[in-house]
């Protein structure tokens, strides 16, 4: 399809068939303090510019809970997760009586960005960090030569033309297999969008990090800069090959530990639905939930509960009220409603936590050995604000309109002159 094809529609949307490449960054964990810090310290050159003079520096809401599945899920459909139904890392599945890990294809419920596009003639690349995004991302997609290319940097000595779209990564990128928990697993994506962007120019790329880094560091630190100045340095090559950049994150990031003594602020919700009701009546659900712990120990600040049948629902939202660290209780409806998700896959309440605090199952249930720094971590509403940062002048948009980061596409492609 050429240039000329005015737009493509996809999950109630439309969007602009880009004459130059468009590629969306999801910065995993980044609160727009990083960047901002970054830029004061004089680490991120490119990003200056473009704040101050060459694009436009948006701020918008994640999709809450602000946790990597459901916001990188939004974002390349375009819409919330009660229209693409990923509303967790991990939820519980009642039919089934089983608890899940929200990575499977057959749990999205609309096609993504990339698969309208790619329909329509559109050369794709995706990479993300860790392989547990990789099959969503890359959902429905046709591989193989001439093909979309998706994969993760984690199983980058892996990918092959058929599954993955591209094979002889690490020769390509010139680095070897990073750690899962490093800084390197995200260079190696970036590294891989400037050597896919020189040698296949793809119409729309999509790059997604780890937040190793931000639950680590926080803002304006020596770690934290020099991680943002490292993304700097390849998003200017981008820039340079002509694309067309939007920059976003999937959740924000605060510090969930006591200042003083640097011990987390933990409330162990099953622990107390197990005082109330009796031990194991209550189910706890915490969306956080995914194969890589060592950093966040399955510790973040939204949880879902179901109930049993019978259970007086009021009466329990109010004694979760006055948990020392609850900040807000719903129920599934009212909920669902507040924050666009799928009733179907969320429990009797959902929770939320103070901005310092995050809930827990047990005591028994979480390894927090692997903490070598204090607690930060992510998932209500005090990590709803992310950037929203275009490469370039955007013209014809509302500035009273609350943008979300599952508009990135629509921004880059529809407002940004390209």
């Amino acid at each position: 399809m050429s240039s000329e094809t005015k737009t493509i529609s996809v999950n109630g949307r439309d969007y602009r068939w880009p004459d130059k490449p468009c590629v969306v960054v999801c910065i995993d964990g980044s609160e727009p303090d990083y960047i901002e810090e970054a830029i004061k310290a004089g680490v991120m050159p490119w990003m200056q510019k473009v704040v101050e003079q060459q694009g436009v520096d948006l701020r918008a809401h994640c999709v809450v809970p602000s946790f990597t599945n459901p916001n990188n899920i939004s974002i390349v459909t375009g819409v919330p997760p009660v229209v693409h139904g990923i509303c967790g890392n991990f939820y519980y599945d009642r039919d089934g009586d089983r608890e899940v890990m929200m990575n499977e294809p057959s749990l999205l419920r609309t096609p993504t960005i990339f698969k309208a596009f790619q329909d329509a003639g559109a050369k794709i690349a995706i990479i993300t960090a860790k392989d547990k995004l990789r099959r969503l991302l890359g959902n429905e997609l046709r591989f193989g030569a001439d093909g979309a290319i998706c994969f993760s940097s984690e199983k980058s000595d892996q990918a092959t033309l058929a599954e993955n779209g591209i094979e002889n990564v690490l020769e390509l990128v010139g680095m070897e297999v990073p750690s899962v928990y490093s800084a390197e697993l995200s260079e190696f994506i970036f590294a891989a969008g400037v050597k896919l962007m020189e040698r296949e120019r793809p119409d729309l790329m999509y790059l997604s990090t780890t937040d190793y880094i931000q639950h680590k560091f926080a803002p304006g630190s020596e770690g934290a800069n020099a991680f943002y100045a490292m993304m700097d340095r390849y998003w200017a090559q981008l820039d340079a090959l002509g694309a067309v950049i939007a920059l976003t994150a999937d959740h924000g990031m605060n510090a969930k530990h006591d200042a003083a003594t640097g011990e987390p602020n933990i409330v162990y919700l099953q622990d107390e639905f197990d005082r109330l009701l009796g031990p194991g009546r209550a189910r706890v659900i915490l969306p956080i939930t995914d194969p890589y712990v060592v950093h966040h120990g399955a510790l973040g600040s939204y949880a879902t509960v179901y109930l049993p049948d019978g259970a007086d629902i009021d009466g329990l939202t109010k004694q979760m009220l006055e948990i020392d660290g609850i900040d807000l209780v719903y129920g599934n409806r009212e909920g669902c409603e507040r924050f666009e998700l799928a009733p179907d896959r969320m429990g009797d309440l959902i929770l939320l936590s103070r901005r310092d605090t995050v809930i827990g199952t047990t005591a028994a249930r979480h390894d927090l050995s692997g903490l070598d720094v204090p607690l930060r971590s992510h998932g209500g509403l005090t990590e709803q604000a992310v950037p929203l940062i275009i490469s370039r002048p955007v013209s014809g948009l509302d500035r009273g309109r609350q943008l979300h980061n599952y508009d990135a596409f629509d921004v880059a492609l529809n407002y940004a002159r390209h």
